[in-house]
């Protein structure tokens, strides 16, 4: 224990040189994630991963984000083949009367977009490239994974008078 004129920490873990936020990435880096989480909670997780890379400026911080969105991203695979589960399908469905509210669907599947998202966490883990680099494609990453999530969290069905029914009238069950 250090006195009150020291120069030593109380706390040997905690040093000058961390930023003030390490709590919270230590926080963030221990939420669980597994294909127990429904689509929403793991695009919901990766995008808090992303987003804190774009801020973090530590680099074992850095690699340990990468590291668990690479793992959230591989989970969102999972999660996407999955069906959706009816909670979600409720949050997805709009009466007819609101059909005018429906998605702009991105130009790719969601399952394509994920693995752009996997391939540039992977590019960005590897660090073969410069700092600058590095900045740019966290931030392609986020700006991709907020557009992913946009698209997953946009309304799919419609209910009508003859019940539950895709947008697009699609009859594809378990589409993301």
């Amino acid at each position: 224990m250090a006195v009150a004129n020291s120069n030593t920490f109380a706390r040997p873990e905690i040093t000058a040189t961390q930023s003030v936020i390490a709590g919270d990435i230590a926080a963030l880096l221990k939420i669980p994630l597994g294909a127990t989480h429904d689509l929403f909670q793991v695009v919901d997780i990766c995008q808090r991963y992303a987003d804190e890379l774009i801020e973090v400026h530590n680099h074992a911080e850095y690699i340990a984000l990468c590291g668990r969105l690479l793992a959230g991203l591989n989970v969102l695979k999972v999660v996407l083949k999955s069906p959706l589960p009816k909670h979600l399908i409720e949050q997805l469905t709009v009466n007819e009367n609101n059909f005018a509210e429906c998605r702009n669907p991105l130009s790719t599947d969601s399952e394509t977009a994920c693995e752009y998202c996997s391939a540039l966490t992977m590019v960005l883990l590897n660090q073969q490239i410069m700092p600058e680099q590095q900045e740019q494609i966290s931030e392609l990453l986020f700006e991709l994974l907020t557009m992913l999530a946009e698209d997953l969290k946009a309304p799919r069905f419609i209910r009508t008078t003859m019940g539950l029914a895709m947008i697009g009238g699609e009859a594809v069950p378990g589409i993301h």
